[in-house]
C-alpha cells in the first residue's frame, strides 16, 4: 500500500483538502481507497470544526507572543521606575549635601 500522505507528513497543510479519518476493515483497504476520505463522510460541519480548531491553534503563538511582550514592557516600566526612584535618592543625597557645605560655609563667614 503506497500513501501519498501520512500522518506526520501529510500531502496538504490545508484543513480543507485533508482526508477525515474513517473507520476502514481490512477488506475496504484496497490501493486506491487507502489515501483518499469517501465523499459521504465529508461533512460541512466537520469541516467547519477542523478549520476553527486550525484557526484556534494558529493564533495561539500569537497569543503567547502578545501575552509575553505585555510581561516584558510591564517589567521594562518596572525597570525605568526603579531607575528613577534611585536617580532620585541619589539627586536628594547629593542636594543635602550641598545643602550643608553651603551652611557651613555661611557660618565660617559669619564667625569671622
Amino acid at each position: 500500500m503506497t500513501a501519498t500522505g501520512t500522518i506526520d507528513r501529510p500531502l496538504t497543510h490545508d484543513p480543507l483538502k485533508q482526508a477525515l479519518m474513517t473507520p476502514h476493515t481490512t477488506s475496504e483497504l484496497t490501493p486506491s481507497k487507502a489515501a483518499s476520505a469517501t465523499e459521504d463522510f465529508i461533512t460541512t460541519g466537520a469541516i467547519t470544526s477542523r478549520q476553527n480548531r486550525t484557526r484556534e491553534m494558529q493564533l495561539i503563538p500569537e497569543a503567547l507572543a502578545r501575552a509575553h511582550m505585555a510581561d516584558r514592557l510591564r517589567e521594562a516600566d518596572l525597570d525605568r521606575r526603579a531607575m528613577r526612584l534611585v536617580t532620585a535618592r541619589r539627586m536628594q543625597r547629593r542636594a543635602e549635601r550641598a545643602s550643608l557645605r553651603a551652611r557651613r560655609a555661611l557660618a565660617m563667614a559669619v564667625m569671622h
